[in-house]
């Protein structure tokens, strides 16, 4: 419940500390003196938007704050408490504007974003305008407001997370569609160059090999001769082959360490190279033995090595490269061929969606069409009270899966009837101003009764409403506030009469400057105020007898 509304500098308004009380808050004022101003401040803690035009002149600074009792709101002090900015048993929305256009909003003293505060704000206050009912000629809004007196936020919640899931599901099934084309051409061009070296079959290393063995080959006789060469020094000189040379001079070390023992190291190395000798000799003589210098094995080998050279050219690698290079075109096309079989699965993960979402919206559908009946006979006796008494109320709820949005396939339109033998019609081509004002008021009136909102505003809302309906009127907004605070800024006397408090809004000018002051009025004054609306600004005995009757309570 909004307890205290406190005004500094905005508009106007100089300073107002305004207390407010449960039940139905009736305010009145001559015509310009700022009755909606209070209204205004308010929205600005409520996060509405905020420029320099509503700093007072010569002022710095505007500042609004509100502070409400949470005792019997469970929502606000959850959401307090989940955003760890919870103060006791109540709250208190503060948001200053600097005359530069700046503003800065808090909750409890923590300052926070807009956001959040219009986030709060939402838990705490409804506000319906004067001009609310020409809303209600709108089909979103109709559906709206349909779903705010069905209450219907969780179907609401999962039948727009199924559209989210559907969307994003569609989205990425368009963008693998759109790239279909570009998929269609890389695979051709891929399967070519898979095919052809797939059908060459180059092994990993492959080259490497084929490479050292080309050059063997092709150095083949230079092998051999130098082999033979080798072989000659090392056993067939005659000048004097290096294995008879070791020979012999092992022999002499062998005499040598006869006469000197420490020499026995010398035989030993000469002993060991002559080992090496040997072993290097049949080591040679074996590897000349397996050469063969075949020509048409050279020449099978020349072939694959040119053809590696050629498919490395032609793909654009090194020839050392071409088995990887191979493998990564293979890879590719292994994943193209996947997306094909992603496409498929996203196809059918996109109707599984389809289905789940549809499933949601004939559930939000089902409850609709329901709640639709309970509030037709709620509006349509709302608006017999209303001076309608040949009035009827419809809500036409149509389902169309074809007409998928976050929330949900329905079309709602309110069609109306306002004499006998007259077909229901759309809102819109039926009712008058006047009409539209009582079957607005009604649909508010009743809506809010529904939603959780503990404290509603309702500025102007009985335009175009007079005599004995301003009566029932405002028999409406007091039974609603006996169970929600109601705040009515009106220009009726039959409405005001019915407030449970009463505050009078007055403009003054003094030395050049105006100001707006909101005072609440004792029964007396009441019964002037009431007189002074009935009778303009010439109060007679009648007018004063006419406001008594009509002050309830």
């Amino acid at each position: 419940m909004l307890c205290q509304l406190s005004i500094n500098n905005f508009a106007i308004v100089r300073f107002l500390e305004l207390d407010f009380k449960s039940g139905m808050t009736s305010i009145t004022g001559e015509t310009g003196a700022g009755k909606s101003i209070a209204i205004d401040a308010l929205g600005l803690c409520l996060g509405n938007r905020a420029d320099a035009n509503t700093v007072r002149p010569g002022a710095s600074k505007a500042e609004v704050s509100a502070r409400f009792a949470l005792n019997d709101i469970p929502l606000a002090k959850r959401w307090l408490e989940d955003n760890d900015l919870e103060l006791d048993e109540e709250c208190i929305l503060r948001r200053t504007i600097g005359s530069d256009g700046r503003s800065r909003a808090y909750i409890n003293g923590n300052p926070v974003p807009l956001s959040q505060m219009r986030a709060l704000g939402q838990l705490l206050i409804g506000i319906h305008g004067q001009h609310a009912h020409h809303a209600m000629l709108k089909s979103e809004h109709q559906l709206t407001l349909l779903d705010s007196y069905a209450n219907h936020k969780m179907l609401l919640d999962a039948c727009s997370a199924s559209y989210q899931r559907f969307k994003l599901i569609q989205k990425e099934l368009s963008q693998l569609q759109q790239s279909q084309h570009e998929r269609i051409a890389r695979k051709q061009l891929l399967q070519y160059q898979v095919e052809e070296l797939d059908e060459f079959a180059l092994g990993e290393g492959e080259f490497e090999e084929i490479e050292a063995e080309h050059k063997k080959l092709a150095n083949g006789t230079a092998l051999i001769q130098a082999c033979q060469r080798t072989l000659y020094l090392l056993q067939d000189s005659e000048e004097g082959a290096i294995e008879s040379l070791l020979n012999m001079s092992l022999d002499q070390a062998q005499e040598l360490e006869g006469y000197d023992p420490e020499l026995k190291g010398v035989g030993n190395m000469l002993n060991d190279a002559l080992i090496q000798v040997q072993e290097s000799s049949s080591e040679l003589q074996r590897y000349l033995d397996k050469l063969e210098l075949d020509p048409d094995h050279f020449a099978a080998l020349e072939q694959r090595l040119s053809k590696i050279m050629m498919l490395a050219r032609k793909h654009h690698v090194n020839a050392k490269d071409l088995y990887q290079h191979h493998q990564a075109l293979s890879q590719e096309l292994s994943e193209l061929d996947s997306d094909e079989e992603k496409l498929d699965e996203i196809a059918l993960q996109l109707e599984s969606c389809r289905e789940s979402f549809i499933a949601h919206a004939q559930k939000l559908s089902q409850s609709r069409q329901r709640y639709a009946k309970e509030l037709d006979k709620q509006v349509t006796r709302s608006i017999h009270e209303l001076s309608m008494p040949k009035g009827k109320f419809i809500i036409d709820v149509q389902f169309n899966p074809e007409m998928m949005s976050p929330n949900g396939c329905d079309t709602v339109e309110f069609q109306v009837t306002t004499n006998p033998g007259q077909p229901l019609q759309p809102i819109a081509k039926v009712a008058s101003g006047g009409e539209l004002s009582r079957i607005g008021l009604g649909i508010q009136v009743i809506t809010a009764k529904k939603v959780a909102t503990p404290t509603l505003i309702f500025d102007e809302v009985d335009v175009g409403i007079s005599g004995p309906t301003a009566a029932v009127v405002g028999k409406m907004l007091r039974a609603l506030g006996e169970s929600t605070q109601v705040l009515c800024v009106t220009h009726l006397p039959q409405v005001a009469g019915n407030g449970h408090q009463h505050m009078f809004v007055n403009k003054q000018s003094k030395s050049g400057q105006t100001e707006t002051s909101m005072v609440p009025l004792d029964k007396g004054q009441r019964i002037e105020e009431l007189a002074r609306l009935l009778g303009g600004d010439v109060i007679t005995n009648n007018t004063l007898a006419n406001a008594k009757e009509l002050l309830q309570g």
